[in-house]
Parts: C-alpha cells; structure tokens; sequence
C-alpha cells in the first residue's frame, strides 16, 4: 500500500478497543500495539512525520500493510498484544528471553503421581502448574521443593521398587524419606504430594499453617520424633523463598519494580516481599527499541511477564505511572482469583522499596555494559536522533567568543566519537568584521575559512566531519547551513540550544525542528560535554588573545620598540606587570638596551619617578 491508502484505511477504522499489527512487504510483523480507540492511534502513524521519534519513522518506512483486530474492553487488548508479541516476535516491541518459552510443572496421574517439567498442557488428564519463569530456574525450584518435603527425585518407580534395594544416598544425605522402604506408607507419599501442590500454586502460608497445627498436636500426643521430623520440614519449606527465585515469586504477596535504561544494556530487578520480609531478588537484561519511553518499556515488560503466569501475589508496586495500572490489575486479578493491586507508591516505606528496586536494575545494568558498549549505544542513539545514515564517528564544534569590539574569536573543538580530540583542534581570529561584533557572520566567517582550508587539501583540516554541532539556535545553524551549501558540503549542521541554567537542553536544525535531549541520559551528557568544551577553548583563546592586546597596546607607544620586540617582551615575560617590574639589566636579556632603557622609561615616568 501507499502512505495515502495506509492513512485512508487508519481513518476508516472505528473508535473503539482493539490490537494492530504492522506488517512489511514480506507479511511479517514487525511491531504489535494496543489502543483504546484504534483510529486516533493507527492514523497516527501515517500523519506528519516530523513529529515522530526516529524508531517511529524508521518502523513506518518499513510498513506495507497493516491488520486490527478488534476486542470489547482495554483489558482484553492488553492480553492479546502480549500474546501476539510472544507468537511474532515482533523486531519493534521490547521482547523478553523466551528461549523455549514458559515451562509447566507436571504431576502426572498414577498411583504415585511424580512432578517433570514440560513446555505446554495436553490432554492427558495429568495436572499442570504454571507456567513459570525460566527453565533452569523452575528445575531447581521443583528441586528445592522436593528437598523441603523429602520426596523422591531419583528414577525408581513406585510400587515397584519398593523394598527391592536400599534406599539411595539421597535418604542417607537427608534429602528424602526413603520411599522405597516398605514402611513409608503410599498415604504418607499422597500427603506429601498434595502438600507439594500447595507449594507450586501459592499457598505457603495455608500450608505452614497446616503443618504448624500437626506439629503441635504431634508434640502434645509425645510422638516427639514426628513432631522433629515436621518442625524440619516448616523450617525447610520457609527456607524456600530466601533460596529460589522461582519459589519467592510463588510465596511473594508483593513485587516491587524497578527500571535501568542504560548506555548498551537495559534491566528491570525485581523484589519479592512475604509478610514484609525480602525473600527473593529477580533481575533481567534486556534490550530496548532506541527511543521507547520508560513508561512503554515498562508496560511491555509487565505484561510479557505476569500475563502467562497463574501464581501472582497480591500487589505489584511499579517505579512509575505507565498509564495502564488500572486495567493491569483488572487482568491479573481475574487471572489470579484473588485481588490483585497495581499502582505507583509515594512516599513511606513502599516508596523506599521502590528506590531499593531502582538501585538493583541500574547496578545490574551497568555491571554488565562495558565501556565499548557504552560508546556505541550512546552514537547509536545519536545517529537515530539525528537521522543520519550511521553513528557519527567525528563531530567538529564551533563557538564564539568576544568583549564588545574587540578580540573576536572562534575554537573548533573536534569528537572521535565520544572522546575529544585535542591535536585536531582549531582556534580563529575574526578578521572581517571591521570592529563590529556579529556572531552569525562570525560563524560564517569561520566556517568559510575552515571549509576553504579543506577545499585546497590541507591536511589539518582533513576528514570532514559526519556532522558540524554550532553553538546557538536556528539562525547559528542556518548562517552555518548557507556557508556550507556555498562549498557544496552535505554535513549535517544543528545548533545547540541551552536552558536558562546555559545548560545544553536540545538540538535544533537550520529549519527549526528542535529535536530534545534531556530525556536520553547518554546524548545528553555527551552534547553538554561537547558544547562545555567548545566553550572552554573558545574562552581560554580569548582571554589569551585579549592579554596579548594589552601587552601590545601599553607598548606601542615605546619608541624603538616595534612588533618584534614587543612579541619578545610578551613571550619572555608574560603580563605587563612583569615588564613594568622588570630593570633595565632583566629587560636588555630580551631586547637591545636602548629599547630596554626606553621601555624602562616610560613604565617609570608614568609613575612619577625621575628621568
């Protein structure tokens, strides 16, 4: 389809609930989204393009057809959309690790039933748990969980191998109660079981309850090694989720979000909580699509992680408002059949939980990224910003600097990548402005001489850059744009823009499309360190420059002592207050004498003193 009939047919959709799926040319999905009225948000796309985020217009360049599918309630498209993202996989969305997607926990259906994983429900009339985290997490879960009741984990088969051999070294280390023995009965095998089950659907409390009130009536009966042998296994059992970050979220009543967008790597951690107690610590890295908001990642990851499970606990506090709590808690919920609360703490304890969460996601994120990522997430996202065709691998800045009339300066300040590169820079003296002070023909003045200068191959002027960063708004960036339109150069050129702190709060073109940076931590701090140091190596030239015409101000008027000398006096000692201070002896080291006596002169008799 064309841009026109893809707008054509957003607009004849309907304002109501409902999923969308973006498609290439080749039919695959590319990105899965939500809304509550699908024609407000599906026109969207295919409206001015300029206000769009790069991944936007980079994702819509992309789509050749698009299909809808309608649903009755806001809910209900939450479901689907993280169901639709599972089965596409979509390059667009966040996407989770899914590797073999969600395991259940078997019991299968026999005189002695015995727990496996497997990857989806038949229907075999054996029942099925979950599904649950990752694989190898939910075996050592059901592992520890065997462990904490003393049921068989080997291959032995029941009844069968009852009394055919010893019991294994799993009974001898503690680990089980010998079932194979002829004296464990198959009731007491049931019982375990059942309890077990109690464990995997969420029900830790109810059982220890349970298991508490036998305990004690065993010990009242004085059937004391009994009793031992249960106060072990509620001792093992409450053991659980400090241990098994699968076993914490089944026993956790609450979860606690917290969210890291880093410079290579992204990471939610997760807190699980039992009766205010942490049980449990949950993290994972992921990776983000460039420019998604905090409050889509969040919303993405939220679903994709609680929608497929049947244990939820019975609140959920998220680091921040992704819109979406409401109907959120109103799926969980149902799926769950208990209430479940999702909201954004503000102040308490709740909140300093939410900041704990907060800390464990960036120091997981940022223990993972290394340096090499870090530079290349943060050109990465640059590149996508700025639409330029790569990530800029050299960046040239310019600045200008100036008191009034005089002393009108430049720098050039050059990036190989985010790292400046000093014996590139450059520094200009304006030189035709005749006194009059104008930064924009200052600007085009530079940047005509530094573009001649590499138009007639002069090395130090050489590669051009991927994109020309100029001190100020729109008119800065368009004096600069007109320069380089003269030379025939096609390098990008943005203005930067500062706050009323005269910090760098966005880059603009020579159009006016201000494109805003604050909210992207990384391009952020490499544009204010960017434009920090233009500005310092345009200061520092000026403050030189403007020392170097006192000197030869408060000079000119000696006699004898033309531009030469003058400059030999300015480099040997400095400052005008050097020479003032300097004797004749001192001053004829640098100049012939009698120039040093007339220096000496006419420093003195301004002061008053004799011939």
């Amino acid at each position: 389809m064309t841009r026109a009939e893809l707008k054509e047919k957003a607009n004849d959709l309907p304002l109501t609930p409902g999923v969308y799926l973006m498609m290439d040319k080749t039919g695959k999905v590319i990105y899965v989204g939500k809304a509550k009225k699908l024609k407000n948000r599906v026109s969207q796309y295919f409206q001015d393009s300029a206000a769009h985020t790069a991944k936007t217009r980079q994702m819509v360049s992309q789509v050749d057809h698009f299909d809808t599918i309608f649903v009755s309630s806001e809910f209900e498209a939450l479901v689907l959309e993280n169901s639709l993202i599972k089965r596409h996989m979509p390059r667009y969305n966040i996407l989770l690790k899914d590797d073999k997607g969600y395991p259940f926990v078997r019991l299968s259906r026999e005189r002695y039933p015995r727990f496996s994983l497997v990857n989806r429900i038949t229907g075999d009339g054996a029942r099925y748990f979950g599904p649950f985290g990752g694989r190898f997490e939910t075996r050592q879960a059901l592992d520890a969980v065997c462990a904490a009741l003393r049921l068989p984990t080997c291959n032995r088969r029941f009844p069968r191998d009852i009394g055919a051999e010893r019991p294994c070294l799993n009974f001898h280390m503690g680990r089980c109660d010998g079932f194979c023995r002829p004296e464990m009965t198959e009731e007491e095998y049931r019982r375990r079981i059942e309890q077990a089950v109690a464990l995997l659907e969420g029900k830790s409390k109810q059982l220890l309850r349970d298991m508490t009130a036998e305990m004690e009536a065993e010990a009242e009966a004085l059937r004391f090694e009994q009793a031992a042998a249960l106060r072990d296994r509620i001792n093992a059992i409450g053991a659980l989720g400090k241990k098994q970050t699968v076993i914490a979220g089944l026993c956790a009543d609450t979860d606690i979000w917290g969210l890291y967008r880093g410079a290579g790597k992204s990471c939610y951690a997760i807190l699980h909580m039992e009766d205010g107690s942490l049980t449990g610590r949950e993290t994972e890295l992921f990776t983000a699509p460039m420019e998604e908001t905090e409050e889509e990642m969040l919303s993405a990851l939220t679903a994709q992680y609680y929608l497929p499970r049947a244990i939820l606990p019975h609140e959920i506090l998220l680091p921040l408002d992704t819109g979406e709590c409401e109907e959120l808690s109103e799926v969980l919920t149902k799926r769950a059949g208990h209430k479940v609360w999702v909201h954004v703490p503000q102040r308490g304890e709740k909140a300093e939980l939410r900041t704990m969460a907060q800390r464990n996601a960036r120091e997981e994120a940022e223990r993972a990224t290394t340096a090499e990522e870090r530079v290349a997430h943060t050109l990465a996202l640059l590149g996508k910003m700025l639409d330029l065709p790569a990530p800029p691998g050299r960046m040239e800045s310019f600045d200008i600097s100036n008191t009034g009339k005089s002393d009108i300066v430049a720098s050039m300040v050059v990036y190989s990548g985010t790292r400046p590169l000093k014996s590139a820079y450059r520094r200009f003296r304006i030189k035709d402005l005749a006194g009059h002070p104008d930064d924009y023909a200052s600007m085009q003045e530079v940047l005509r001489r530094r573009l001649q200068r590499a138009a007639d191959g002069d090395e130090k002027f050489l590669p051009l850059p991927d994109v020309f960063l100029i001190d100020g708004g729109t008119t800065h960036a368009a004096a600069a744009l007109a320069v380089a339109k003269e030379f025939g150069v096609h390098v990008p050129i943005f203005g930067m823009v500062k706050d009323d702190r005269h910090r760098t709060r966005a880059l603009v073109t020579p159009e006016g499309r201000e494109i805003g940076i604050v909210n992207n931590q990384a391009v952020f701090s490499l544009i204010g360190q960017i434009q920090e140091e233009t500005h310092r190596f345009a200061i520092t030239y000026h403050h030189e420059s403007h020392q170097k015409s006192a000197l030869r101000s408060e000079l000119e008027d000696v006699p004898g002592v033309g531009p030469k000398r003058r400059e030999a006096l300015r480099k040997h000692f400095g400052s005008m207050r050097a020479i003032r201070e300097a004797d004749v002896e001192t001053l004829s080291a640098v100049v012939p004498r009698a120039a040093a006596e007339a220096v000496y002169r006419h420093f003195h008799q301004e002061q008053g003193e004799p011939d």
